[in-house]
């Protein structure tokens, strides 16, 4: 593992109108200007490809929000589609790491949509891929939830990566999955979205979000943000939705300062510097994972199973099918096979709850 490794932090807009072509295009054109800075961990936002579904359903106009969904859905990517395919090519070519927040099509599933983070290494090839647990608030309305195969830390050239999706940040235990297997480097995907006038706002909540996650871990957080100017998305963008974009991306240290960032209201990459030794310096003051945790009294009792509609036997602890086992290799804080260690600080447990 690198002790010092450059990373960057993409806070742009997709593309308007929507279009996974033109938007790909955009990306390949950030890695490139982030690898000519020295990046080697590109960070991008919340659902980029091909952009964040901003709109509501209207009762006033019933045919809209069905419009807008079939018009994301048309627009979204499968993990072996032809935009994803150049993305990696592109971080071949790069020699970079990419974390890239995508909205998931699903082959044979019309409808189904996911909304994801893919992982790529710098050989082109994805090692890991997660699912949002548990789409927020409105956003149940068009995603689908993930499952607890894709709750993973891995091991990479940059160090061991992991990554979650916007208010998964607001949910302890899927931060504690993370955290307790040893991660160093947190990708946190958001949409930089929404700033109501009149409403709620996620402009502190983003800042407080990320910095306590790197508080909590002892680890180094790269937030990516969406920033969309508002009359491009009101000019070009999904009709009846809310263009309140404003960024909020940060890279963020093991005791909670800011590196780069916070930038809001505008288009930029950030860059940093981690130095690993800042990850053991602030484990002096606090470890979660080491000398300051009681595992014996309260641990996750983590279950990877898909989320399938059928039921296929498998290995033993994997009684939901194949896919856990076959998964990207990922640093496990526990096994599959239903037999964690008392001391670990997440137990996997067989479909029946036994553990």
């Amino acid at each position: 593992m690198k002790r010092k490794v450059r990373v960057a932090a993409v806070q742009a807009s997709p593309v308007f109108p929507l279009s996974k072509a033109a938007t790909t295009d955009k990306i390949c054109a950030l890695i490139d200007e982030a690898a000519a800075n020295g990046a080697e961990l590109i960070v991008f936002p919340e659902t980029f490809l091909p952009a964040y579904p901003n709109f509501s359903v209207n009762l006033d106009f019933p045919n809209q929000w069905r419009d807008n969904l079939a018009l994301l859905q048309e627009e979204s990517v499968t993990l072996d589609s032809p935009e994803l395919a150049r993305v990696r090519a592109r971080a071949r070519r790069a020699g970079v790491t990419i974390c890239l927040g995508i909205n998931e099509a699903v082959d044979g599933y019309d409808g189904v949509l996911y909304n994801s983070l893919v992982f790529i290494g710098p050989d082109g090839e994805v090692f890991g891929h997660h699912r949002k647990l548990l789409p927020s608030n409105r956003e149940r309305c068009f995603w689908c939830r993930g499952d607890g195969t894709t709750l993973r830390v891995y091991e990479t050239p940059v160090g061991r990566l992991g990554g979650l999706i916007c208010y998964e940040h607001l949910q302890p235990l899927f931060k504690y999955a993370l955290i307790a297997q040893g991660e160093q480097i947190h990708c946190a995907s958001w949409p930089g979205w929404p700033d109501f006038k009149n409403g709620r706002s996620n402009r502190h909540v983003i800042d407080a979000a990320n910095r306590a996650y790197a508080l909590e871990g002892q680890c180094f957080v790269v937030a990516a943000s969406i920033y969309v100017p508002e009359e491009v998305g009101v000019k070009h963008g999904f009709p009846g939705a809310n263009w309140t974009f404003f960024g909020g991306s940060g890279i963020i240290a093991p005791d909670g300062r800011y590196l780069a960032g916070p930038v809001y209201d505008e288009e930029t990459i950030l860059y940093a510097e981690l130095d690993m030794r800042e990850i053991v310096l602030r484990k002096a003051a606090i470890d979660t994972t080491g000398r300051d945790h009681r595992w014996d009294v309260i641990r996750l009792d983590y279950r990877p199973f898909p989320y399938s509609p059928f039921a296929q036997q498998g290995p033993a602890g994997d009684l939901w099918g194949a896919r856990a086992a076959t998964a990207p290799p990922g640093r496990m804080a526990a096994s599959v096979d239903g037999r964690g260690r008392v001391a670990d600080p997440v137990q996997a447990v067989d479909d029946s709850g036994e553990a």
